[in-house]
């Protein structure tokens, strides 16, 4: 019996850090620049009604790749970034169509990096503020026109 139970164990302990294991590398993977890469040109080659869902998982990838360039001491690196997250915020603002897919999806998105990036701007040094309002600002606008495409279906 206590042989049983140790294996059992030793099973769900092993199983539990090779989930965590896995659920680690992903997450890297999903802020590398190669997965972003690959994010964004499926993201511009997608169907019009795609786009928004995509640009918006695009955006949200990217302010944890600038929250974690800010962290790690590199804010030139992280202000480029933060600048595509505008560009790619624009495209969302300019794409948004009654028809779009995950429309809802894509308005949590933006609002779950919206407040992340408060988040980073809360603890941001004085020279980064200024690039973080202006993205912050801007993902707001956003946010604000889905939730208003997402009501009026």
């Amino acid at each position: 019996m206590k042989y049983e139970l140790r294996c059992v164990v030793t099973v769900v302990v092993i199983s539990t850090l090779s989930l965590i294991c896995a659920y680690a590398s992903a997450s890297v993977l999903d802020e590398s620049p190669t997965a972003l890469a690959a994010l964004q040109a499926k993201a511009d080659q997608a169907q019009p009604r795609d786009k928004c869902f995509l640009y918006a998982k695009l955006v949200s990838q990217m302010t944890d790749l600038a929250g974690h360039q800010l962290n790690s001491g590199d804010s030139g690196q992280a202000s480029e970034t933060l600048k595509l997250v505008q560009w790619y915020a624009e495209k969302i603002h300019m794409g948004v169509a009654d028809d779009s897919k995950k429309l809802k999806d894509a308005e949590l998105l933006v609002q779950r990096t919206s407040f992340r990036l408060q988040d980073i701007l809360s603890e941001s040094s004085y020279e980064d503020r200024q690039t973080l309002e202006v993205t912050l600002k801007r993902l707001n606008e956003v946010q604000a026109q889905l939730m208003t495409q997402v009501f009026k279906k």
